[in-house]
C-alpha cells in the first residue's frame, strides 16, 4: 500500500430542496386551501477520526466530495426528506487545514468528529404563507445553497518515539530489532522513502510506538533529497532516538548535520529530548568504538549510548531508556492539565 500523507480535496454540502406550491382539491372537502409541503435539508460533510488507518490514500483517486440535495416538498403537507451527508474517515493525527494552509481542526483522538460544511435549509412551502389577507398564497420558498471548500488533509503519524539520522544510520534495522515491524533493508541510501511504524513490546506495562524516518542529509531543509517533509511525522513524540552511523570516518559531522536540520526546520523538534546513540558497533573494534564514542560525546556535550541493531546489542536498554522518558512526559503534560499530543487511548 503506498504512504500518503497530504491531499487536496474538495467539498461541498446539499443544497435544500424547494417548498411546494399546492392546494388542496378533494370532492368532499368543502374548502381547500394551500398545502404544499416544505423542501428536505441538504446533506452534511463531515470529518471523523477512525482507528484502522495509516494513509491518506483513500483520498488519492477521489477528490471530490459531494452531499445529497434535500428532496423538494410535494402537495398534502408532505416535506421532502434531508440530502445524505458525506463522511470523510481519515487515520488519527490528520491535521484538516483549509486552502491557505490555516489549521482548521487536528484529528488527534479516535471518534472525533467535525463538520466542515452544513447543508442548506429546505425552502418553506406555500402553507406557511397563508393568512386572512393572502388565503392562497402562489409562491414558496426555493432551498438555500450548500457550502463548498477546499482543504488540504495532512496526516501526521502518532507516535511516542522518533528516530531519526542520515540515511543508511540503520534506522530500519533498529526499529525491526526493536518491533514486529518489517521496513524495507538495504545497504543503500534512501532505503526508507516514507514513515513506519512499529509497536516495541518491552513487557506488560512497558509498550510504546515508535516511528521511523527517511533520513535527513546536508540541505534537507532546503529541499535536498527528500527534504523535511517527512519530519511532521516526529512533531507529537515525546522523544526522538538520534542514531550515527559508527563506520562512517566523521561522527561528529554527521550528527552536527542532523541537529542542523532539526533546528531549520522548528516546531519544537530541537527542543525535544533527545537520545544520541552509535549505531553499528557490532562492526568496529574495540578501539575505534571508544575513540569515536569519544569524538561524537565531546561534539554533542551528552552521554552517548552505544548500540547494533543487527546485532541486537544495546538496543533494550536504549528502549527502556527511551520509555521512562516517554513516561516522564506523559506525567508531566498530565500535571500542567493539558491532553497530552500523540498519546490517545
Amino acid at each position: 500500500m503506498k504512504f500518503l500523507d497530504q491531499v487536496k480535496v474538495y467539498v461541498r454540502s446539499g443544497n435544500g430542496g424547494a417548498g411546494a406550491v399546492s392546494f388542496r382539491r378533494e370532492k368532499y372537502i368543502e374548502y381547500g386551501g394551500p398545502d404544499g409541503g416544505d423542501g428536505g435539508r441538504g446533506g452534511d460533510v463531515w470529518i471523523e477520526a477512525v482507528e484502522g488507518l495509516n494513509t491518506l490514500i483513500d483520498y488519492r483517486y477521489q477528490q471530490h466530495f459531494k452531499a445529497g440535495t434535500g428532496v423538494h416538498g410535494m402537495g398534502r403537507n408532505r416535506h421532502g426528506a434531508a440530502g445524505a451527508d458525506v463522511v470523510l474517515k481519515v487515520p488519527v493525527g490528520t491535521e484538516v487545514l483549509d486552502e491557505d494552509k490555516t489549521l482548521i481542526v487536528d484529528m488527534d483522538h479516535a471518534g472525533q468528529r467535525v463538520l466542515l460544511c452544513k447543508g442548506g435549509n429546505g425552502g418553506f412551502g406555500n402553507t406557511h404563507f397563508k393568512g386572512p389577507v393572502n388565503q392562497a398564497p402562489r409562491h414558496a420558498n426555493p432551498g438555500l445553497d450548500g457550502e463548498e471548500r477546499a482543504i488540504w488533509l495532512r496526516l501526521k503519524l502518532i507516535a511516542d518515539v522518533g528516530l531519526v539520522g542520515l540515511p543508511n544510520a540503520g534506522k530500519s534495522t533498529f526499529l525491526a530489532a526493536s518491533s514486529a515491524a518489517r521496513p524495507k533493508i538495504a545497504d543503500y541510501p534512501f532505503t526508507t522513502l516514507a514513515p513506519n511504524l512499529g509497536m516495541v513490546d518491552l513487557s506488560a506495562g512497558e509498550r510504546f510506538v515508535l516511528a521511523d524516518i527517511p533520513g535527513l542529509i546536508e540541505g534537507a531543509s532546503e529541499g535536498a533529497g527528500i527534504g523535511t517533509r517527512f519530519l511532521g511525522h516526529v512533531e507529537r513524540t515525546a522523544v526522538l532516538i538520534h542514531l550515527v552511523d559508527g563506520t562512517q570516518e566523521d561522527v561528529a559531522k554527521a550528527w552536527r548535520t542532523v541537529r542542523h536540520e532539526l533546528e531549520a526546520y522548528g516546531e519544537g523538534l530541537e527542543d525535544k529530548s533527545e537520545i544520541l546513540a552509535l549505531n553499528k558497533i557490532d562492526a568496529l573494534d574495540e578501539e575505534t568504538r571508544e575513540a569515536r564514542k569519544a569524538e561524537l560525546e565531546a561534539a554533542a556535550g551528552v552521554k552517548v549510548r552505544l548500540v547494533s541493531g543487527a546485532a541486537n546489542m544495546g538496543v533494550t536498554e536504549l528502549l527502556r531508556e527511551a520509555f521512562a522518558l516517554v513516561r516522564q512526559r506523559k506525567a508531566e503534560v498530565a500535571a500542567e492539565g493539558a491532553e497530552p499530543e500523540g498519546w490517545t487511548p
